[in-house]
């Protein structure tokens, strides 16, 4: 039985992707004069950490700074206040707040602007709609490389094993665990507990299943979902196009909506003064079984080219949900009502592939592969992430089912020359337990992320859960002074508690971190144990 992760931060009431727009100048105020209480903040959440670390054992003495703590809780603290404002952990331009002014106050031209609805057009380094381009990773994660330490693992790897051995033995963790602490801005490993064992790696397969996606397709790729009308007939097919976060509602949220389809549907029809048609979908995108080798579960839809809300019939946006029975089926209902609102009249929908001579009348795309894959993550969305195995399996060749997703993330992979040993992939979720990662690869994949070689695997690390304020990280980190600091995947399964992210230490050192724990028989004691390690870590700036 699958133990469903906490439920997400629920997505922002559509009306405040218009606030979202606005609130740029705001947050840039609002860090300006936040920053003294925060400074205050930061001053007293240090001395729990500092409880905490000694408590894990000796370290040694060395002349203490607050520079860390001042400016990583205003970072942090910022950003929170940013996503609560913007409503989400994506603003306006789909990038991170804080990232977006600190490019700003260096003067940079940042990179890619992913944002939904972005102007591409717009020179390079130019404001759109008052924004600033978001920094590219080389500045962001540079720029913390310049703190004036540089990793020593032989020095530092000691002192770090003292704070995190002790938290990592916490009997809540079982008897089976396994760590890895890297140094993004060197890429050389600072700790190490069995990092080449194979664990059940639950949601964290997510950020595998990112950046084989991210990879194969590219961080602007979009999904299209079309209707198209078979010449010299009434016969319109709605052609799923695996856009995993098509929508059904009144307000989109700036995501492809099937009802603006069924307007430029209706519109086209009524130039061909077509009022009534036969309506068939297509959904022979994907191949195979729709069934996760879970079977019905609320945690996932059956894995279909076309759905809608993601077959969600409570009109949740995220966590474990009832779905319809019949995802595509129950998408082509809505299309039919749609176009009836117009003055269409289909009859009942039917499954059927459309031809290769079939004209397109209407289409909508999604936002940038970016923005689905920061949602992917944010959220642990399980949808999109076998969405996304699928959609890998079909920019590379591979058959569009559980098998030939899970041989094209694992090709990916192995394209990008990361430690592959002892992994094996079976779906892009992480809800199969036959899935394995070990921590080694699950740091080297965040590492991935953090190369400035690989600027479009960005959006792995903006799309991480904040500890304390978004996501799955979201009630969890209140009260231990990591909130806004510390940024991770989660994982649960029966028996099984992961959590791979990145920190930021007190030294002002970007490190990747994974923990892994099987045989573990109380889930809310694992997860407080993986906390209280990436919480040490984040207060550590160990040698």
């Amino acid at each position: 039985m699958v133990v469903p992760e906490p439920r997400g931060w629920r997505a922002a009431k559509p009306r405040l992707t218009g606030l979202a727009r606005a609130a740029g100048p705001r947050l840039a105020r609002l860090t300006q004069t936040a920053r003294p209480r925060l400074a205050r903040a930061a001053r007293s959440v240090t001395p729990r950490i500092a409880r905490l670390t000694t408590a894990a054992g000796p370290r040694p003495a060395r002349p203490r700074t607050w520079q860390y703590t001042a400016t990583a809780a205003t970072a942090g603290l910022a950003l929170a206040a940013g996503v609560v404002t913007a409503a989400g952990p994506w603003d306006s331009s789909g990038q991170r707040t804080a990232e977006r002014d600190r490019a700003a106050a260096l003067e940079r031209a940042g990179g890619a602007d992913h944002g939904r609805g972005s102007d591409t057009s717009a020179p390079s380094g130019t404001a759109v709609d008052g924004l600033r381009p978001a920094p590219s990773a080389p500045p962001v994660l540079v720029g913390l490389g310049r703190s004036g330490h540089q990793a020593n693992p032989a020095a530092g790897a000691p002192a770090l094993a003292g704070v995190l051995d002790p938290l990592l033995r916490d009997p809540a963790l079982g008897g089976h665990h396994s760590a890895v602490v890297l140094d993004l801005t060197t890429g050389r490993r600072l700790y190490g507990q069995d990092a080449d064992a194979a664990f059940t790696p639950a949601s964290t397969t997510k950020i595998a299943t990112a950046t084989a996606a991210l990879s194969a397709l590219g961080p602007d790729h979009r999904f299209t979902t079309r209707a198209a009308l078979e010449p010299g007939t009434a016969h319109l097919v709605l052609i799923g196009g695996g856009d995993p976060t098509l929508t059904a509602r009144a307000q989109p949220g700036g995501w492809a909506s099937l009802r603006t389809l069924a307007d430029r549907t209706a519109a086209a029809l009524a130039e061909r003064g077509l009022k009534e048609v036969t309506l068939s979908y297509d959904t022979s995108l994907y191949a195979g079984s729709d069934l996760h080798p879970i079977g019905v579960n609320d945690n996932l839809a059956r894995v279909t080219a076309l759905m809608a809300d993601e077959a969600r019939t409570d009109g949740s946006s995220s966590g474990p949900a009832p779905r319809a029975a019949d995802p595509a089926a129950a998408a082509a209902r809505a299309f039919a009502g749609f176009l009836q609102d117009h003055g269409v009249r289909t009859g009942a929908p039917d499954p059927a592939k459309a031809t290769g001579r079939a004209q397109t009348l209407a289409s909508v795309s999604s936002p940038p592969l970016s923005d689905v894959v920061e949602r992917m993550l944010t959220n642990s969305d399980n949808d999109i992430a076998e969405a996304l195995a699928r959609q890998t399996a079909a920019a590379t060749g591979e058959r569009t089912d559980f098998a030939g997703g899970a041989r094209a993330i694992a090709d990916r992979l192995a394209r990008l020359g990361l430690p592959l040993t002892g992994a094996a992939f079976h779906d892009g979720s992480g809800l199969d337990r036959s899935d394995k990662l070990t921590a080694d690869l699950l740091t080297a994949l965040l590492r991935e992320a953090a190369d400035p070689a690989h600027p479009g695997l960005r959006p792995i690390l903006t799309g991480l859960p904040v500890a304390g304020f978004t996501g799955t990280l979201a009630d969890r980190y209140t009260g231990d002074g990591a909130a806004g600091i510390v940024r991770a995947k989660t994982g649960t399964l029966t028996g099984v508690n992961t959590l791979a992210g990145t920190a930021v230490d007190r030294d002002g050192r970007l490190l990747a971190f994974a923990f892994l724990a099987e045989d573990t028989t109380d889930p809310q004691a694992a997860q407080s144990a993986l906390d209280r390690a990436a919480t040490a870590l984040a207060g550590c700036g160990c040698r």
